[in-house]
Formats: structure tokens, sequence, C-alpha cells
């Protein structure tokens, strides 16, 4: 018997093949019965008509509880008003386990708190299925992008000897005696690594400790950050466009069943190619006063601000140059303006806000020190990353991609606690 997936069922047109998986869902018209069946590769109705199966096979169909696994065999046959564009005609069920009754999660509406709480078997869904088989395709799709573009892959560590971005905001732990934190980035590690193999990237699990309670906000999230040696501002603003481009490109191409399971309007995705549009800070500021915001020069950007930009363009949008007392010590100082830093975030379109931080880094010796300094940061800790500008200091530039924040934007979706399998928030640590 051929076994088949059914992500690849349209290989088997006219065939019987066998399906592993679970019974999601089923409803009755008295002689047929239609199978909701899923076998973690996506979704397709399996019909069973009483008078073309033997009696066992009807009367197992009709007494299976949801979420029962099974081996279902059957003829895969053309369905047009499936997404899927198939069907099965079963003719044979071989339970492997029946499922207890009284699955909790029922086809009925549910409260986001009940869901998450029960996110362990709320990923079985079709909508949560498919914003994660998103989530796969774009997390292999930067991954393609970065080997194919010449970068190395570094994994910097999660215990850290101190903060990278100098702030407070730190889960820390005790280290054998000493005090470490929860790494809320790889860069300045990647930054070693870039003097090491030129174009590098890493790849992993963030910690912030901040209490927000925002829909754009996780205490534990994958961040993706490449570091380049010998390569200015504008060159870094260019990887940027070119990989956002290109990942969304790549989901439009390879995901067009689940997009539509989610309803994504698509045309606006379509249009993002570079080159992104670019304001500067300045800029911004003046747009906003304009548009009757209170806003001063100095001022953070909040999420009102940053849809009321992204609103103005229909591709993702740079802010750049912002003022330096606003960003980390290691953003390099406009040579032109040293009140602006040569950095820009990325702001997403349709209310998604930034999902990309970036800068040209500072690579002056003296400057590093005096910006430490500045900020009263232990320069013993930093020791490491000094000796980075002591020994063939070069111009070099990077930035940081928010996975999630970028999921929930090609998804179209409300809230980033649905982009990732286990969410980590404010007030939830379970399951």
């Amino acid at each position: 018997m051929l076994k088949a997936t059914i992500e690849n069922i349209h290989k088997f047109e006219g065939q019987e093949v066998t399906i592993s998986g679970w019974l999601y869902n089923k409803r009755s018209s008295g002689k047929i019965i239609f199978l909701q069946i899923r076998d973690g590769s996506g979704f397709i109705q399996g019909v069973v008509v009483k008078k073309e199966v033997e009696e066992e096979v009807f009367t197992t169909c009709k007494g299976l509880p949801q979420e029962s696994s099974f081996h279902v065999t059957g003829l895969v046959q053309k369905d047009d008003r499936s997404i899927l564009g198939y069907e099965l005609l079963v003719n044979n069920v071989e339970v492997v386990a029946e499922a207890e009754e009284g699955y909790p999660i029922s086809l009925k509406e549910h409260g986001t708190d009940f869901l998450m709480d029960f996110r362990h078997l709320w990923m079985r869904t079709p909508r949560q299925h498919a914003i994660l088989k998103i989530r796969d395709e774009i997390n292999l799709g930067l991954r393609e992008y970065f080997h194919e573009n010449g970068f190395t892959l570094v994994e910097p560590p999660i215990i850290t000897p101190a903060s990278c971005e100098g702030t407070t905001e730190l889960f820390e732990i005790d280290y054998f005696g000493e005090n470490a934190y929860l790494s809320q980035t790889g860069q300045l590690y990647a930054e070693a690594a870039a003097m090491a193999f030129g174009k590098v990237y890493s790849f992993g699990p963030t910690f912030r400790a901040e209490k927000s309670k925002t829909r754009k906000h996780l205490n534990e999230f994958w961040m993706i950050e490449p570091e380049m040696a010998f390569v200015d501002f504008e060159g870094n603003l260019e990887v940027q466009e070119d990989m956002v481009s290109y990942i969304v490109q790549r989901v439009l191409t390879n995901r067009k069943k689940e997009l539509a399971l989610l309803q994504r309007d698509t045309s606006a995705l379509e249009k993002i190619k570079p080159p992104f549009p670019r304001i500067t800070y300045t800029e911004a500021v003046e747009m906003l006063k304009k548009a009757d915001f209170t806003f001063e020069w100095g001022d953070d950007f909040g999420a009102p601000h940053e849809t009321y930009i992204a609103d103005q363009y229909d591709k993702p949008v740079f802010i750049t140059h912002f003022p330096t007392e606003m960003k980390a010590f290691y953003m390099q100082p406009d040579p032109e303006d040293p009140k602006v830093i040569l950095g820009a975030d990325l702001i997403a379109p349709e209310g998604y806000g930034e999902i990309i931080g970036g800068s040209q880094r500072i690579h002056d010796l003296d400057l590093l020190l005096t910006k430490l300094r500045a900020e009263n940061l232990p320069e013993e800790v930093y020791q490491w990353y000094i000796e980075l500008r002591r020994y063939g200091t070069v111009p070099h530039s990077g930035f940081g991609l928010g996975l999630e924040r970028t999921v929930a934007w090609i998804c179209g979706i409300d809230h980033i606690r649905q982009t990732i399998p286990f969410a980590r928030t404010l007030n939830r640590i379970y399951p």
C-alpha cells in the first residue's frame, strides 16, 4: 500500500493510499461520514460511504472520538471545493489509539486565555497550524538566504556576563556564585565572529524582562542577527530590504494554502520588493507634527506613531538617523552630525511596527571607550569586545530581525503570542 502525506496528496490522484494521522473532526449525514483528517503536514476530508465499506469500518468511524490516531486508507480524488483540492474516499480505517472523550478544544468559540492554557493542543487546529507552517517557511528562508549570500552561521552564548544594550531589563541568574544574565541579543558575539569570517549571522532565542502587555511583545523570542565586516550604513540597509523581500516572496510562492486559510490579503505582500522608502527620524517627527501628534525631537515612537508613518507607504519604511542619546552605545554616530546615528528601524506596514533594528557599529577604539564610560558600563566586562577594536578594526554593520513580529505581519494576525509554539509573556509561563 502506498504511504502518502496530505501535503503531497496531489501526487497520488486516482491512486489508493494510506495516511497516518489523527481525527480532527467529523460529521455524519446518516449513510455518509465525513472525517476531517490531519497528519501534521495538512488537513484533508475523508468520505466514508456506508454501502462501500465493511460494516465494522463504518461503525468504527462513527464512534471514533476527536483526536483519535489512525491509519486511513482510501482513493485520492479531486475536490475543487476544498483549499487542498482533493479528498479521500475511505475504504479502511485502522485505529492506533482511541482518544478519551471530552477533548478540551471544540469547534465552538473559546477565550484566548483558555486556548493559551491548552496551547499544546491548540496548535493542532488549522489556523494555528497554518501560522506555524509559515513560521517554518520564514525560518528556512532566512537560513537559505544567508547561506546563499556567503554568510556563516555562528551560535552566540545564551548566558552572558553583562547586558549588550545597557538596559536593566534582564533576567538575572546565579552562575556558580557569579551574576549572569539570559542574553537579550547575540550581536556583540556576532561582531567578534564577523572579524573572523567576514559575514556571519546568529539565529536563536533572546530574552527581555520588559513588563509589557502589548500585542507586539514577548519575553522570550527569536532573533536573526547578521553582522558584516567592511559594510557601511547604506550597504546594511540594502541587505535588509533584499532579505525581507526574499522571505515574503518565498512565503507567497510556497505557502499559498496557509495564507488562504488565514484569509491573508496577499496583494499587500506582493508589493514587498526593493527598494523600500527611507525617511530620517527628523522627517518622521515633522510628519507626525503635521498630523497633529504631540511629539518632540528626542521622543521615542509608540505604536500609534509607527502605524501612522507606515500607513503613508505600501512597503516597509526605514526610519533612519535616530538621536544618538536614544540608541545603544555601540551605534556609530553620523560623522556629519554626531547628534544622530548611522542606524535605522524598519517599520512593517499595516500597523505591525518595528521588525528590524540595525546600525553601523562603532569601529574606532577611542570613541567606543568614550561611549562605554559615558554610560558607566564596566570596561572589564567588555574587555573582549574592546579588543576587537585593538586588533584589525574595520567599519562594520549589522541588524536584528524579530522572527515573531515578522511572522505576525506576513500572516496578518492580531497578536504575537500566536506566532510561537509556546509563548512566554508577562503573565504566562505555562504550558
